[in-house]
């Protein structure tokens, strides 16, 4: 019995085996599909069963900019040699390409099957655990940044008032700066608008209990939830950190005076920060 392409690719997506392993099965086993990956599971050469499994806490975040998208990807794998590996660094660049190209702003099947030629060479288990798109316009800088080869990936979009202003050198300068920044403290949301509401409750009820066993006066008591809240906010959104590169001033004061500096507005308006293995 002839073994086709579309036999082969078939067999190869059931037992995430090698191309030419499963080629070989097939001819083997005279084209029975089902003989063909029974021989695999005795040859030890399918996958998908034994590494479907196996949990996948190491791996790498990869990026791709492109004109008008950037994306951040998470490729999980089961050690960290096999993070390393030039095949598994290929196919996490393979995919952010992708996604960025093709504006896939979730994991779909064109994804995982790059997923899967990746797990057919390596022989473990890996997992593309997610993905996240911005978009860009001529007037924005965007900046990647990969921290210890990839274990914290971070993407940062400034948007400006022109494209001139956008092309600026001080304004890529910042640009980096900020996603070093992002690696650093990981800022739990942009600005202040951005805090979700019930995060925000949350914080408020803290505060109002501990500064209540203070026994102060009402007014008083208001004041201290008040300046807590406030502090809290300045440690967890993103432009009112205190900036990397001088801790005198926020990230919002960085982005006015290099704004000013260079005769254009200059803001951030969006943020991406992944590492591996944390909960999403």
């Amino acid at each position: 019995m002839a073994v086709t392409p579309a036999d082969v690719k078939k067999l190869r997506d059931k037992t995430l085996a090698g191309m030419l392993d499963c080629k070989k099965a097939l001819i083997a086993c005279d084209g029975d599909f089902a003989a063909a990956e029974k021989h695999l599971k005795e040859q030890g050469l399918a996958s998908a069963d034994k590494r479907s499994g196996r949990a996948t806490n190491a791996g790498s975040v990869f990026t791709c900019i492109t004109g008008t998208t950037a994306a951040v990807a998470e490729l999980s794998c089961e050690t960290d040699f096999v993070a390393k590996n030039a095949t598994f660094q290929e196919a996490g660049k393979k995919i952010a390409a992708a996604a960025a190209e093709k504006k896939y702003s979730s994991i779909n099947e064109d994804l995982e099957n790059m997923v899967k030629e990746a797990i057919a060479v390596l022989k473990e288990n890996m997992t593309l655990k997610r993905i996240a798109l911005m978009e860009l316009s001529d007037s924005d800088m965007a900046v990647d940044y990969l921290h210890n080869n990839g274990s914290i990936g971070v993407m940062v979009k400034l948007s400006c008032d022109s494209a001139a202003t956008a092309g600026k050198d001080e304004v890529k300068a910042l640009a980096t700066d900020l996603a070093l920044h992002a690696a650093a403290f990981n800022p739990t949301y942009l600005n202040r608008d951005k805090v979700d509401a019930d995060y925000l409750k949350e914080q408020e009820e803290i505060f109002s209990a501990q500064a209540a066993s203070l026994g102060k006066p009402e007014k008083v008591v208001a004041g201290i939830v008040k300046g807590k809240l406030n502090k809290h906010l300045s440690q967890v959104c993103f432009v009112d950190q205190a900036f990397v590169k001088n801790d005198k001033i926020s990230v919002a004061q960085a982005l006015k005076e290099t704004g000013k500096a260079v005769g254009g507005t200059i803001e951030l308006t969006d943020y991406i920060y992944f590492m591996v293995g944390e909960e999403v």
